[in-house]
């Protein structure tokens, strides 16, 4: 009986000592060295001899960038990813050599707040190891969680909470 109390005392201490905060979790490479903002600076000459600013041409080379996604409760890349991983290390020692690259950690909407920050984190974390890996600058990598705060898909199914458990990619000047 004493166990059974006990158990439920320690249960309700886990649910209740809950944080709901939604803010998101940024690692130490993310300080306030690298801006948010795509301030446009010389115009740099595009494929069709069309000229476009340096926002224009970072959004043109992010389109390439792919996103990565997990397995549920995971933060190991899966086999079927790493094609395109390679893909964007290609694309990030290449087209985007001159900016900086966040990797923005993404869950589906099981766990908790604090859960599903670290696993978004963790996420961020296994990409930029494998960006490293193939070559890229690891000082021009920063990385956020956004944890279950940022989803592209918001019905209840299988399919759509996988879309959701993700890295993205988001170039800095």
């Amino acid at each position: 009986m004493k166990s059974i109390v006990l158990a439920s005392a320690v249960a309700a201490l886990l649910v209740l000592s809950g944080c709901g905060d939604k803010n998101p979790q940024v690692d130490a490479n993310d300080g306030a060295a690298v801006s948010e903002q795509a301030a446009p600076v010389a115009p740099v000459q595009a494929s069709t001899d069309s000229s476009e600013t340096a926002a224009e041409y970072m959004a043109r080379i992010e389109k390439e960038l792919k996103t990565i996604y997990f397995d549920f409760d995971k933060f190991s890349i899966k086999s079927d990813m790493q094609a395109d991983l390679s893909a964007d290390a290609a694309v990030a020692n290449a087209n985007a050599s001159k900016f900086q690259l966040k990797l923005e950690g993404n869950c589906d909407e099981w766990g908790s707040d604090e859960y599903n920050f670290a696993l978004g984190l963790k996420r961020a974390e296994s990409v930029k190891k494998a960006l490293v890996a193939e070559g890229v600058n690891a000082d021009r990598i920063s990385m956020v969680s956004f944890g279950e705060s940022s989803p592209v898909c918001t019905d209840k199914t299988k399919e759509c909470w996988a879309q959701n458990r993700r890295v993205d990619f988001k170039l800095l000047p």
